[in-house]
This record gives structure tokens, sequence and C-alpha cells, in this order.
């Protein structure tokens, strides 16, 4: 999807995103890891992209115009490639598709940025908020079990080793927070969201095709973010002019680069790759975030961060490396999912 998460759907789910059928040819490896580098990069700087934008930016007002101008130029697309008909849903589908974008976009997604736009001391650093986002696919284990399903031994020692992880972040030892405390929080809830739309994007009757879903899911997204904007006075003195370049520039970007490119990308990849390569991302987006985020934005980068955010990519990458093969693992969707 559209947002700085990764979007999850249960390996349980029978309407995931469909594997590769069996005897397809596959992609060439070149256009396989140049997709993965789309995605692996463009998501990774989300995060720092974000904090950018909502330098100037009024935070959820953004969020709710990316996802609009990100809607409608997806909805042209499907429009003019597909015909009249292209974005035609039912009633069911319709109000499936807007719930889960409610949870992912407004929940998941607004949380975030609100998160990374506090003011200094408050704000979590672009690199930390990934960190926290990676705890998503640890999550919608968790749910998937409240819910019914049985994860493997070893999905539940990924959970368990990627929530120490998330406690060393967020209450080191030594009783002082490596981040600020009700940012992360913020960051955790908005994780929560985006698992709780996640998992219940594969089990409503949704849109059968991802890309008609995502065009729906960021209308309702962009509509709710509005209305919380609008009653937190973020449009009442809001002045255009005062918007920085760089704003500008950082808001375009996460429409064309992490909603349109990168959702692309990580659709194709869905047909054409193996999905526990593909799922590498969920790993891989916080490296990118935190690096992006000490060298463009010279955020700092402690021991207990680096400590905090290997454990928690530990406990992710174990859980995607033992779910069931062929089927998504705690990523699915994208960026507009994402």
């Amino acid at each position: 999807m559209s947002s700085s998460f990764p979007s999850v759907i249960s390996p349980a789910d029978p309407s995931g995103p469909p594997a590769p059928p069996a005897g397809r040819p596959s992609a060439r490896p070149a256009l396989i890891w140049t997709a993965l580098a789309v995605v692996y990069v463009l998501w990774g700087s989300t995060y720092l992209a974000i904090q950018v934008a909502v330098e100037s930016l009024p935070a959820l007002a953004s969020a709710g115009l990316r996802f609009a101008a990100a809607a409608a130029v997806l909805g042209l697309v499907l429009r003019v490639r597909r015909g009249p008909g292209a974005l035609r849903v039912d009633r069911r589908q319709l109000a499936s598709a807007a719930l889960v974008g409610v949870l992912l976009l407004a929940g998941g997604n607004g949380l975030v940025v609100l998160a990374e736009s506090g003011p200094p001391g408050t704000a979590v650093p672009s690199g930390v908020a990934a960190l926290l986002v990676a705890i998503v696919p640890l999550l919608v284990v968790l749910l998937r079990a409240a819910t019914g399903d049985r994860p493997r031994f070893w999905t539940f020692a990924g959970v368990s080793v990627g929530f120490l992880g998330l406690v060393l972040l967020v209450l080191p030892p030594g009783g002082s927070a490596a981040v600020p405390l009700v940012g992360a929080l913020t960051v955790v809830a908005g994780a929560a969201c985006w698992s709780v739309g996640s998992l219940l994007s594969g089990r409503l009757r949704m849109p059968a095709d991802p890309f008609v879903a995502t065009v729906y899911e960021m209308i309702a997204g962009a509509a709710a973010l509005t209305v919380l904007a609008a009653c937190r006075g973020e449009l009442r003195n809001f002045d255009p002019a005062a918007v920085t370049g760089r704003s500008w520039l950082a808001l375009a970007y996460l429409m064309v680069a992490g909603s349109l490119i990168a959702f692309t990308a990580y659709v194709w990849l869905l047909h054409h790759a193996p999905i526990s390569l593909v799922a590498t991302y969920a790993y891989v987006n916080p490296a990118v975030a935190v690096a992006l985020g000490a060298l463009l934005a010279a955020e700092p980068v402690t021991a207990q961060v680096l400590l905090g955010g290997a454990v928690i990519v530990t406990g992710v990458a174990l859980v995607v490396s033992t779910e069931r093969p062929g089927r998504p693992t705690g990523a699915a969707a994208g960026e507009t999912r994402r």
C-alpha cells in the first residue's frame, strides 16, 4: 500500500496474493532483483521523506493529500488501461476496502506521521520509526493465534525475539528510554492498527484486483485523515505559502515513489518471485531507513538503537523464514497498502 508499513496478509488465508502458478516461466533474475531493489530502497526511504514533509506541512492533512493524489493517479491509469468498468465493485467489497483503508492508512500510517512530527525532543527519528514498524509481522502472528490459527514453534520464537528487541529499544536497561516513549508507543499503536487491517484484508470480501482494492483503500484512508486533520485544527491556519520547497518535494516523492512505483514493483514481484524472497523487504526496509536517517538527516544511531533494532530484525527474519513456503508471511500488498 502506500504508507510506511509493510502490508500483511495471513499465510493461512487463501485470499492473499496468489503465488506464481506451477510451471509458469520465472522472470529473469535481473528483473526480480531490480524490482526488489526498488522496494527495498523506496519503501525504506519513505520514513525519512515523511519526516521532511511534516517539517512545514500539517501532519495528517499531508498524509491525506498524499493518498488522495495517489488514488486519483492509480484510478485514472486503471480506467484508461482497462475501460469504464475497471473500478466496478459491489457494496460489500467497497465497505470492506474502506474499513481496511481506514485501519491501514488513517490508523497505521497516520499515527506514524504524528509520531515523526512531534516537537523537538518528542518526535521519533525516522530510522527508529522504521524499526518499530518492523514488529507488524510479529503482531500479525499474535492476531492469527488469537483467532484460531496455530503458527509454528519457531514462528512464536521469532515473535518472542522481536518483542525483546522492542523492549530493548523503547525501555533500555538503566531507566532512560532510547527513544521518546510517547512517540514510540504511538508508532506501536499504528503498527497494531496496520496489523488488524492487514489481517482483515485477507478475511473480508475485498475487490479481487489488488490495484482496485488499493484505490478504494486510499480514498477511504485519505477521507479519514482529512477529517482527523480538521478535528485537530490543522486546516484552520494552514498557509500553503509557508510550506518549504523541500516539504513539497518530499510529499511528491511519497506520492510517486512510495505509493505508486514501489507498490507496482511489489505487486509484480508477488507474481514473479518466491514469496520467501519478496518478504525479505520486511527486515531490509528498517536497515535502509536507519542508514538514510543517519546519512541524510544526521539522526543519532546509538548502541542501544543498534542492539534493539538488530534483535527486532532478527525476530522478523525468523518469522519470515519459518512460515509456510509459497505463501505470504507477514508481508503482502504494498505501500498503498503501505
